[in-house]
């Protein structure tokens, strides 16, 4: 079940974006279903930042500081950068599970957080289960039209979702037989049926194997050609770089590059080649 957020927002005016597009997912993952797209490539944001703060602990580490960022509507954004820089606070931050001290953003508050280890959150005895369990989060509400959802219509959306992840075929299977990137994209699914807008997924590849990691990010990466939602992906793997449309690059708290996946790897090997002369000297 992919936990759905509340808001908190200080508006806070768009500036123009440029869309840039790359290949779509690769054609192993099967996922068939079919949604009506709900945001196009069109200059639209769907996460925007402005001079954010947050402080942890006594107080004293500024875990984000000063940061501002904007993510445009209906793409994958990936967020990289050294452990302890700030990129998991950030989508903590984004998702309600940490407060800020400074600055706003503005996110839909239909938005869902997948977490690093899938048994964190996905909890019912079946695929199918739990993402009608992640409908409950919403009282079986459509949050489209706000009327009440029918046990055939909780079905469907249900089944709709779990085919969106390539995961149809599944659905009444124990989660205990899931491996670890099928019950990653359980969650994925919870957060489709919710009808997230955004997705906030946190190293959602961190406990896979190569296989499972792959299908995880290209399932993502279908999800959000598909369907328009925006998803911002915190990760330490440059091999997922590809699948983005962008790239953004942290270091003690704050958005020191933002661009393209190319431009992206461009900027942290010129780090990584710094570093070494730097070593050698």
């Amino acid at each position: 079940m992919a936990m759905a957020m509340a808001t908190w927002r200080v508006p806070c005016a768009p500036p123009p974006m440029t869309c840039t597009r790359t290949p779509r997912a690769p054609r192993s993952v099967n996922c068939t279903a079919t949604f009506v797209r709900r945001a196009t490539c069109s200059g639209k944001v769907g996460v925007e930042v402005k001079d954010l703060g947050v402080t942890l602990g006594d107080g004293s580490h500024k875990a984000i500081d000063n940061l501002s960022v904007s993510i445009p509507a209906g793409q994958l954004w990936m967020v990289l950068g050294k452990n302890g820089c700030g990129k998991s606070t950030l989508l903590k931050a984004l998702g309600g599970l940490v407060t800020p001290d400074a600055g706003g953003y503005r996110v839909s508050k239909r938005r869902a957080y997948v977490f690093q280890n899938p048994d964190h959150q996905v909890v019912m005895p079946t695929a199918m289960a739990d993402v009608a369990f992640a409908l409950g989060a919403n009282r079986g509400v459509d949050p489209d039209t706000g009327l009440k959802l029918s046990a055939g219509e909780v079905e469907a959306r249900v089944r709709t979702s779990l085919e969106a992840v390539g995961l149809g075929e599944v659905a009444g299977r124990p989660i205990y037989s899931l491996s670890g990137g099928q019950r990653q994209r359980v969650a994925i699914a919870g957060a489709l049926a919710q009808r997230a807008d955004v997705l906030l997924l946190d190293e959602l590849t961190t406990f896979l194997d190569a296989e499972d990691q792959e299908a995880v990010v290209a399932t993502v990466r279908h999800v959000v050609d598909t369907q328009g939602v925006t998803a911002l992906w915190v990760t330490h793997r440059m091999e997922e770089l590809p699948y983005a449309h962008g790239c953004v690059y942290m270091e003690d708290g704050r958005v020191v590059f933002q661009g393209s996946s190319a431009e992206a790897k461009r900027h942290i090997d010129g780090l990584r080649d710094a570093f070494r002369k730097q070593r050698m000297k």
